[in-house]
C-alpha cells in the first residue's frame, strides 16, 4: 500500500513538473519572440512611372528600359500611336539594404535625372511590430534641350528641377499592397512670373496580385498647387505586372509622357476621356555585381 501512495505521489509530482516546465518553456518562447520583416510589397522599384518602396538589394544593378508609345487617338495612320516613342534608359544600384542611387536619360526634352532614395522604416511584424514602410526619395532632372528664349538669360540652374517625395508603403497582405507618396516639385525657372516654383502634389499606388508571377497595378497623382492644376491633368496609369524569372515586365496604359518625376507628376498633358492615353512599358533586369 505503502509503495502505491509514494508511486502515486511521485507521479503527480513529475507530471507537476512537466506542466511548469511546458509553462516555462512558452514564456521563454514569448521572450524570444522574433521580429519578421515584410517585404516584397511591390515586385520592382516602380509602381508604374513613379518610385515604389522597394530597392534593389546590396551589390544589385538595375538596368530599366522605358518606353512610351504615342497617343492611341492619332487614329490607324499613327497606328495608334505604336509610330512613336518616347523612351527613358535608367541605372539603380543597391549600395545597401537602405540606400539606392540611380540615373537616367530620357528623349523626352533630352533630360537627364538622378536620385537618392534611402529607407527610414521598414515594415516588421513579431516583437517590434512597424505597420509601414517608410523611404525619402529625392532627385534632379537637367533640361539639356537648345535654349530658344531670346529673352531669358541661359543659366544653368534654370535647367534643373528637383523632387522631394516620402513613400510610405504598407503590405496588407501576399496580395493587396498601397502606398502614398506625398510630393514637392521645385522648378528654378517657371514659364510666368504668377507660376509656381514649388509644386505640391499627392500620389498613391497599389498592387493586387494575381498570381505567383502577375500583378494589376494602379497609379494616381493629384496635383495640389493652383497653377500646375489649371494648365495640366493628373497623372493616372493602370497597368499589370510580369515576372520572368530576372526580368519584370511592366505593360501599362498612361497620360503621361514624360517618365521622370518634374514630368509626369506637374506636366502631364494627355486625358482619358479624349483618349489621349499612351501605352506604354518598362522592362527591369537585375544584375548581382557583389556576391553575398
Amino acid at each position: 500500500m505503502m509503495k502505491r501512495f509514494f508511486l502515486l505521489f511521485w507521479l503527480f509530482q513529475l507530471a507537476a513538473f512537466s506542466l511548469n516546465a511546458q509553462d516555462l518553456m512558452d514564456l521563454l518562447d514569448e521572450d524570444e519572440e522574433e521580429t519578421s520583416l515584410i517585404e516584397a510589397a511591390f515586385k520592382t522599384t516602380r509602381i508604374i512611372n513613379g518610385q515604389s518602396i522597394e530597392n534593389p538589394d546590396e551589390g544589385d544593378l538595375i538596368f530599366v528600359i522605358s518606353h512610351h508609345f504615342g497617343s492611341i487617338n492619332q487614329g490607324a495612320y499613327e497606328l495608334w500611336g505604336l509610330d512613336q516613342s518616347t523612351i527613358r534608359l535608367g541605372l539603380e544600384y543597391g549600395f545597401f539594404d537602405r540606400l539606392a542611387l540611380g540615373v537616367g536619360r530620357s528623349s523626352y526634352q533630352k533630360t537627364f535625372d538622378g536620385f537618392m532614395k534611402y529607407k527610414l522604416l521598414q515594415q516588421s511584424a513579431g516583437k517590434k511590430a512597424i505597420p509601414v514602410s517608410v523611404s525619402l526619395f529625392s532627385s534632379i532632372a537637367l533640361n539639356s534641350l537648345k535654349w530658344e528664349d531670346i529673352e531669358r538669360d541661359n543659366y544653368f540652374s534654370s535647367r534643373l528641377a528637383y523632387t522631394h517625395q516620402l513613400l510610405i508603403a504598407r503590405k496588407f497582405n501576399p496580395e493587396l499592397s498601397f502606398q502614398l507618396t506625398p510630393t514637392v516639385v521645385q522648378k528654378n525657372l517657371v514659364a510666368d512670373k504668377s507660376d509656381e516654383n514649388d509644386l505640391f502634389a499627392l500620389g498613391a499606388g497599389g498592387r493586387f496580385k494575381l498570381s505567383s508571377r502577375v500583378s494589376f497595378n494602379a497609379e494616381y497623382f493629384a496635383l495640389l498647387s493652383s497653377s500646375a492644376r489649371d494648365e495640366y491633368e493628373n497623372s493616372l496609369s493602370l497597368g499589370f505586372d510580369i515576372e520572368t524569372g530576372g526580368h519584370v515586365f511592366q505593360l501599362f496604359f498612361t497620360n503621361s509622357n514624360p517618365m521622370f518625376e518634374r514630368g509626369f507628376i506637374t506636366e502631364t498633358q494627355g486625358n482619358w476621356g479624349d483618349g489621349d492615353v499612351f501605352f506604354g512599358f518598362n522592362i527591369t533586369r537585375v544584375f548581382t555585381l557583389k556576391n553575398e
